[in-house]
């Protein structure tokens, strides 16, 4: 029988270390990516991390994910820098990560079985996009129903977020960046939406042209940014709060551009 020396002991805990270490950075970074808040990444990690055997110290940065994983002794350790995977939020990726720690929890699974779990993940297709295109317009229009526009306001709203969701979607395709395509989708938006003003077929012209760029305010990344807050990661709170306000003045100026455009008076 071959007695397994003490620095060979050590490789192998190093490279068990390493394993885990890299898949649990992967993964943060991937939640973090999807658009998950900071307290659901540690959350999550925690779970994975004791079923691994291992304690994490996690930094978590807006562009990057630093994990420091040890043994249970804290006798070694390796460490892991990993950049947010995706990039657009992804509320159907964020519910499969996570439901891959319970899994990794209560099924036991080693860091190899949990990585091609993970990676079957990450290539999973997003939802059609003819889909999110057709449910955002409803959607959209579903808001101006609701704060007292007519029939026809509704129609209006629908056909705007549907040409303007329809942009966003082209531009972001082709890589062009999320700013310019929020300016560029508000004005495409804005420019039918003002149509109830300027042909005279609606009520209530206000409330489709105030709707009709509903569907590009960044909700999601304000709400982020408060939890973020109230979990101690000022950082990310900061980062995403600017973020979201940047798009929110990038979605003003193309619907101010759209009013001008339509020569209609901002008072």
């Amino acid at each position: 029988m071959r007695i397994t020396s003490d620095t060979e002991c050590a490789a192998l805990t190093h490279d068990l270390l390493k394993g885990k270490c890299r898949f649990i950075a992967n993964y943060a970074a991937a939640l973090l990516g999807c658009g998950a808040t900071c307290i659901r990444i540690e959350k999550n990690v925690k779970r994975i991390a004791e079923t691994f055997g291992v304690h994490v110290d996690m930094t978590l940065l807006p562009s990057h994910v630093i994990a420091v994983v040890w043994d249970m002794d804290y006798t070694h350790s390796y460490n892991c820098q990993s950049k947010p995977i995706g990039g657009a939020i992804d509320f159907s990726r964020n519910i499969a990560l996570s439901k891959l720690s319970w899994q990794i929890a209560e099924d036991k699974l080693n860091y190899v079985d949990a990585a091609g779990k993970f990676e079957q993940i990450l290539l999973k297709p997003r939802l059609n996009k003819w889909l999110v295109l057709t449910l955002t317009s409803i959607a959209n229009a579903s808001f101006c129903r609701l704060f007292g526009g007519d029939f026809n306001a509704v129609g209006i709203v629908l056909f705007a977020t549907l040409l303007g969701f329809l942009v966003k979607q082209v531009m972001l395709e082709d890589k062009i960046d999320v700013r310019i395509t929020t300016v560029a989708s508000a004005f495409v938006a804005s420019v039918i939406g003002a149509s109830g003003y300027l042909f005279g077929i609606s009520g209530t012209p206000e409330l489709a042209l105030g709707t009709s760029v509903l569907f590009l305010v960044p909700g999601i990344p304000y709400i982020n940014s408060g939890s973020d807050l109230f979990a101690g990661h000022y950082l990310c709170s900061m980062s995403r709060f600017i973020q979201a306000v940047i798009l929110t003045i990038c979605l003003s100026l193309g619907l101010c551009g759209g009013m001008l455009l339509m020569q209609m008076k901002f008072f």
